[in-house]
């Protein structure tokens, strides 16, 4: 390091120019960097989505989710299997190890898919969900106006809006939920078939046979050549009635003669509503994996400013959620809480330097460190979000201590009258920056050291924290570089006419600080007393703060889960809906809109029955709620929701629904899971674990989904009667499905729309036993006639995990810890529920989440400290000076769990990051004052004179570095929005803990060291 020094002192403009270069390099990387609210949590992630259309969920498991899983076990870094089975509908997620690369993983899934695909029901669709993840939703919007049916405003979204959207980079599909999909329909007229003996099958063939253009070749003509094209696709309804189905006699009998040909609708399976006003049709824009979501955001909105004229005349796209309003507002919480930061260090600096030359000197490490970092994150793949940008708000405070004591050792030595002249400048400098350069790098490694423990959490915390991690590490970095080479260069110019002279406020701090150091010295039993009662109550108060997994981040809109009795219909869904809409509106005046999504969407990303709602509250700006607060306003709207009877309901949020999800395969902060092979058992158990729960304290919004109770209407079918008749059931089955479900036959080209072609009858569950069923020979006998037909109670939806069947039990936690709450709902459970064999528990959602970050940061905090020690030892060379300055870390954590408790926050790993961030200054401040004892010791001073020259001595340096990290620290303490429920906790560890740790380092460790600091001579 004294080579490189010496270089750079020798080759000052090069360094300048190498700095410039570094620093518009930075640049240029800050401006293209990816910007995002927060990290990418999704682990690899691959989703398998397959449509039966009228298959139940039993069979649905049994002839489709089975056979795939059982193919896709054995999957190389296969970490999850999870499964959901509805009607009509199977989801099937795959999770990869952490690393495993998504194209590697979807080209694997789509080897074993191909390979089951032929064993599956005829008729199913389906494959791999887009690549997307379970964040991507980035952009909802309604279609509205210009007087269009729902028919109409669907047809507009899936084939002018979706295909413009899809082509914008970064987005990976629209999904497309409400409105009605057009579709050619033919409802067979049975008298009219039945008197011309024709069979459904025959028109089923006519119609499927009679719908292509093909070429045929190509003629020569002299000397041109004519390409043949035969006509027969069907364009228009009449081309349908025209189809022949039979000739009779020399009469054709046409479709038109025997069927009823209209343009219809595709049977739904969900539907969207708004405001109380009816229903709508919605667009929801997916990103692509690793796309950058303000660009996609600005892509897509570029895009519809774009489309807006191919539109027709009134109507408008309303946009109700878009993601780059949370992302500006996460980026500029953390932004102010830097630039806040940064205005608090300088003041800092010309307090404690007394020279705003020297200030600025120091001050400049701060743009180049952070230019620095946004180099290395964008050639690591790290985007700008609020967890990576956070931990760069947390560093500043740091990043200057190394500058700090580069230019204060600097300005000594220019100072020194018996130096001046005798040296040239450049040379007293090289002594300087030679003299602190050990314990400036020893420094940096000791707070480098301190963040390895966020590098190896796992899971969702890993990917939160990593960051903070990484950008900590890459700030320091740059900052020690920057330190070594660049600051002596500035120095060297900005630093000429150096006075040594104590600014005011040091010497107001020496007058305090003198006198309380000779009481602490002259009552040193006192004084370790008080410490050690200090430390006892620490321990006291930390059994009596709760623990969490992380703060709730505000994102600002507001989810309302709604669940209905399972045997709702679509229609009378979404009448209930428009009534909590109309409720909320009328006693919520916060809430500006209300868009309802019920059922599946189209793609089948979110598989929810027809009794399930996502209800998104657009809420008015603060401003206009009355004074009232976040949760009073929820607290209002939940008077509203249980004023509303025949539903469940939960709360959430569009992000938070979307990780608690994509861990556990539901949603809530604790999700119990309760594995066994008999659904029954399973619905009766998990009612029983909820009602258990509903009386622990803190439980809120407890459901479990209700999961009998569908109705069915039971076809059994007579094989004696329908092998006498000459049916099979498979074609008994096929007849059933075209006359309610309705089959598909093909489509009808409209020019690049690709409209349906549907076979089907009249669907009243009354005529259903007269239902006529055309025979091998013609004739037509009723369903009864071949079948029992009754109706029963059966399953809403079959979810599976790793091959078991599961239930699952939902809950929220307020106004307490989540720990304490899973303690005391585990004990309500054990003792009010009683599992018979072959039944079993787990405890997950958040929950897991916080013991699996608790369990590693058991571990690797412990290994980072025995780290610490090591660089300890081998920077004094004793055992007994290590554990000496060590002793700084329990009484850095009195400050950090006091403030703490005092503020009613939690612990959680946001707090437990701030602890790890509070040891690498705890630690060096011991060392700085350590080291000066020890120089003083090696002059020949008595042990007395060494701590109080010592202490006094270094009473700035100290006080500097606690001063400028817990300012640093204290915009984040009052920063509000997005993503300052996270920084919070961990700001006020950091700010409390550096008070305690400052003071005891001020005033216990001197005594200690007068006491400790030398083995006694025999």
């Amino acid at each position: 390091m004294s080579g490189l020094i010496q270089f750079a002192l020798t080759q000052r403009l090069l360094v300048l120019i190498l700095t410039l270069l570094l620093a518009g390099a930075g640049y240029v990387a800050t401006v293209n960097i990816p910007i995002d609210a927060f990290p990418d949590v999704s682990p690899a992630q691959v989703k398998i989505i397959v449509k039966a259309p009228g298959m139940t969920p039993e069979e649905v498991e049994t002839r489709i989710t089975a056979p795939i899983e059982l193919e896709l076990l054995g999957i190389p870094k296969q970490t999850m299997l999870r499964s959901i089975a509805k009607y009509a509908l199977t989801d099937i997620t795959i999770d990869f190890e952490e690393g495993a690369d998504i194209y590697w993983a979807r080209q694997q899934i789509a080897e074993r898919i191909n390979a089951v695909w032929g064993v599956l029901p005829e008729g199913v669709e389906g494959g791999m969900a887009p690549m997307t993840t379970p964040l991507g939703e980035m952009f909802m919007f309604t279609v509205e106006g210009g007087d269009l049916t729902l028919m109409e405003r669907r047809n507009l979204l899936d084939w002018v809006i979706r295909p413009a959207l899809r082509t914008v980079p970064g987005v990976a599909d629209v999904n497309t939920l409400g409105g009605l999909v057009r579709s050619y329909e033919v409802i067979p007229n049975n008298a009219a078939l039945s008197s011309r003996g024709i069979t459904t099958e025959a028109l089923i063939s006519a119609l499927k046979s009679n719908n292509r253009n093909d070429g045929a070749g190509r003629l020569a003509e002299g000397e041109e050549s004519l390409l043949v094209r035969a006509e027969g696709q069907i364009r228009d309804l009449d081309d349908v009635k025209a189809i022949v189905v039979a000739n009779q006699n020399g009469v054709a009998i046409t479709v038109g003669d025997v069927a009823e040909v209209r343009i219809g609708e595709l049977t739904r399976y969900g539907a969207v509503s708004q405001n109380g006003e009816g229903e709508a049709v919605e667009g929801l824009v997916l990103g692509l994996r690793g796309s950058n979501a303000r660009q996609v955001v600005v892509g897509v909105e570029k895009k519809l400013d774009e489309i807006q004229t191919a539109l027709p005349e009134g109507v408008k796209l309303s946009v109700f959620y878009n993601r780059s309003e949370l992302v500006n507002r996460a980026i500029h919480t953390v932004v102010r809480a830097l630039v806040e930061a940064i205005v608090l260090v300088l003041i800092l600096l010309v307090l404690f330097l007394g020279d705003l030359r020297a200030a600025l000197t120091v001050a400049g490490i701060l743009p180049l460190s952070a230019l620095f970092t946004f180099l290395l994150m964008h050639q690591f793949g790290i985007t700008a979000n609020l967890m990576s940008l956070g931990g760069l708000a947390i560093a500043i405070g740091k990043l200057v201590d190394p500058a700090v004591v580069v230019v204060e050792n600097i300005t000594t030595h220019l100072a020194d009258p018996k130096m001046q002249g005798k040296l040239p400048r450049l040379h007293l400098i090289y002594r300087a920056m030679r003299e602190v350069t050990a314990p400036v790098v020893s420094g940096a490694l000791i707070i480098g050291i301190v963040f390895v423990p966020l590098l190896s959490l796992e899971g969702l915390e890993g990917k939160l924290f990593r960051p903070v991690a990484f950008t900590n590490v890459f700030a320091m970095t740059g900052s020690l570089f920057m330190s070594m080479l660049v600051i002596p260069v500035i120095a060297s110019w900005l630093m000429r006419n150096v006075k040594h002279e104590e600014p005011w406020l040091a010497r107001k701090l020496h007058e305090i600080y003198k006198p309380a150091l000779l009481w602490a010295l002259a009552h040193t039993r006192q004084v370790i007393i008080v410490a050690a009662l200090l430390l006892l109550a620490t321990a006291v108060i930390y059994t009596r703060i709760g623990k969490t997994f992380m703060p709730t981040l505000d994102e600002g809109t507001v989810i309302i889960q709604v669940e209905k009795l399972p045997s709702i219909n679509l229609e009378q869904s979404v009448r209930l809906d428009e009534q909590i809409q109309k409720a909320l509106f009328r006693h919520v005046p916060a809430v500006a809109r209300v868009v309802s999504r019920v059922g599946s969407d189209e793609i089948g990303l979110d598989p929810m029955g027809l009794n399930e709602t996502d209800n998104f509250l657009v809420l008015k700006p603060e401003d206009q709620w009355g004074g009232k607060t976040k949760e009073q306003l929820l607290d209002e709207i939940r008077r509203v929701m249980e004023s509303i009877p025949g539903i469940d309901f939960g709360f959430t949020q569009p992000i938070q629904m979307r990780v608690t999800e994509m861990l556990t395969g539901v949603r809530g902060d604790v999700a119990v899971k309760l594995y066994g092979p008999d659904l029954a058992v399973l619905n009766e158990e998990a009612e029983a674990i909820a009602n258990a729960m509903r009386t622990v304290n803190g439980a809120s919004d407890v459901f479990t989904i209700r999961n009998a109770g569908m109705q069915y209407l039971q076809v059994r079918i007579d094989r004696l009667a329908i092998g006498r008749m000459g049916l099979d059931g498979d074609a008994l089955e096929r007849t059933l499905r075209a006359q309610i479900e309705g089959l598909k036959l093909g489509i009808v080209q409209e020019d690049i729309k690709r409209t349906p072609l549907l076979l089907r009858a009249s669907s009243d569950p009354e005529q259903l036993a007269t239902l006529q069923i055309s025979l091998p020979d013609g004739r037509r006998v009723p369903l009864s006639a071949v079948a029992h037909i009754e109706r029963t109670e059966g399953v809403v939806a079959i979810n599976r995990e790793r091959g078991q069947r599961y239930a699952v039990v939902r809950s929220n936690v307020e106004g307490r810890d989540l720990v304490g709450f899973v303690e005391d709902a585990r004990k309500a459970v054990a003792e009010r529920v009683a599992l018979p064999s072959g039944y079993y528990l787990t405890w997950g959602g958040q929950f897991e989440n916080q013991q699996r970050a608790a369990k590693r940061l058991a571990i690797v905090i412990p290994i980072s400290i025995g780290l610490i020690f090591m660089l300890l030892f081998t920077t004094f060379g004793s055992v007994r000076l290590a554990v000496l300055v060590l002793t700084n870390v329990p009484f850095s954590l009195v400050g950090g769990v006091t403030s703490l408790w005092l503020s009613g926050e939690y612990l959680s790993v946001s707090a437990s990051v701030g602890f790890i961030s509070l040891l690498g200054i705890a630690v060096l401040n011991g060392v700085v004052m350590v080291t000066y004892f020890n120089q003083l010791r090696a002059q020949g001073l008595a042990m007395d004179d060494v701590v109080m020259t010592g202490a006094m001595r270094r009473l700035r340096p100290v006080l500097m570095t606690a001063s400028i990290a817990a300012f640093g620290l204290i915009p984040l303490l009052f920063a509000s929005g997005p993503g300052s429920e996270i920084q919070r906790p961990l700001a006020i560890v950091g700010v409390g803990g550096l008070v305690t740790s400052t003071l005891l380092t001020l005033i216990l460790l001197p005594i200690l060291y007068r006491r400790f600091g030398e083995a006694k001579s025999a």
